[in-house]
This record gives structure tokens, sequence and C-alpha cells, in this order.
């Protein structure tokens, strides 16, 4: 399961910021995920035929001085065809033709984009957060009704848990959000490596 967040900070060279609905029609091709992370982590723009063979190394889950011709060709054909004008519309790249090259715009600059990937085991941050408040609240009622095994805790007791807790949580949501941004990582964030 994927699920992504973007924000925008400011205003794009056009003067108007991607829409919600924009910022999910782009994301929710992979190739062009993969176009974007790859943008954000370069410090140049970048040759069609570099991200092209990027993007198909990622996809094979090779590395990219192993991808085919045959393999970088197709990649290289949907991004020229699909991809990079639907990217470009949305003012997230600009494409110069003449010299096969793509570069990110302010607008792809000052978008973070998050991408949660979650493997069968795994629960959404938003669900942990909901089952620690639960947990709380029953400690607190526990200690307040005195149930047998929490009558000798005050509520100071439970408050100082619950802040712990959370304030744990928060680091370590922070920790693993920032490997989670497209543009962060080598590789996208929903090719890491499963345990």
């Amino acid at each position: 399961m994927i699920s992504t967040t973007a924000m925008t900070d400011g205003p794009s060279r056009k003067g108007s910021k991607l829409s919600e609905d924009e910022i999910f029609e782009v994301l929710s091709n992979r190739r062009r995920r993969f176009v974007i992370h790859a943008l954000k982590r370069a410090e140049e723009p970048l040759d069609v035929s570099d991200l092209s063979t990027r993007v198909t190394g990622w996809e094979l889950d090779i590395d990219p001085d192993e991808v085919g011709y045959e393999d970088r060709r197709n990649v290289y054909s949907t991004l020229q065809r699909t991809h990079l004008p639907k990217l470009e519309e949305k003012n997230v790249i600009t494409v110069h033709e003449e010299e096969n090259l793509v570069e990110p715009t302010a607008e792809l600059e000052e978008l973070d984009i998050y991408v949660e990937v979650l493997g069968s085991r795994e629960i959404p941050w938003s669900l942990y957060y909901v089952g620690l408040a639960g947990l709380a609240a029953a400690l607190l009622c526990a200690v307040a009704v005195e149930t047998p095994g929490f009558a000798g805790l005050e509520a100071l007791d439970v408050g100082v848990f619950t802040a712990t807790a959370f304030g744990i949580s928060s680091v370590a949501h922070h920790t693993i959000g920032r490997r989670t941004r497209l543009g962060n990582t080598e590789k996208p964030p929903e090719l890491r490596k499963r345990r």
C-alpha cells in the first residue's frame, strides 16, 4: 500500500500552486514518482537518456549500469511521449528539447512529497497514534477507578507516560518520515528493502 502527501510552501513560477488533485494526478504513476525522485536528487539538469536509465534500473531493481538497451528504450519512449509532457504541463519540470535535458522547476523544488509504503504487517502512523491515544485513555481510566495493579499510580504518572510515549513516537515518525520523502534517499522510498 502506498499513500502520498505533498505540500507546497510558495507560489510557482507561473504564480499558482498545484491543487491537491493535480498533485495526486502527477503522483498517480510510478514512473513519474521515479522521475521526480531522480530530479530532486540531481544537482543539475538530467539528460533524458540518463533519466530513463535510472528509472529503468529502479523498476527492474538492478544497478543502472546493468540496464539493457531494450528495457531503457521502452522507458525512454514513454517518458518522452507521456510522462515528461504531463509533468511539464503541471509546471513541475522544464524540458529543454534541443539539449534533451530535464530540470525541476521552482514548483518541484518547493514540493515535499512523502510516500508511506506499508508492508502487509505494518500499520499507518495515523492508526498507530490512535492506538497510542487509546492506550493512554485506558491507562488513565484504570488509574481513576483504582483497578488492581494500577491503584498505586497517580494521574501525573499517566501524564508522564503519555507525554513520553508520544514524544518518542513523534521523533521516530520524524526520522522515518525523512527517509520517505522523494529525493532524500538513493532509491525511491517505495523500493526500500523489507525485513
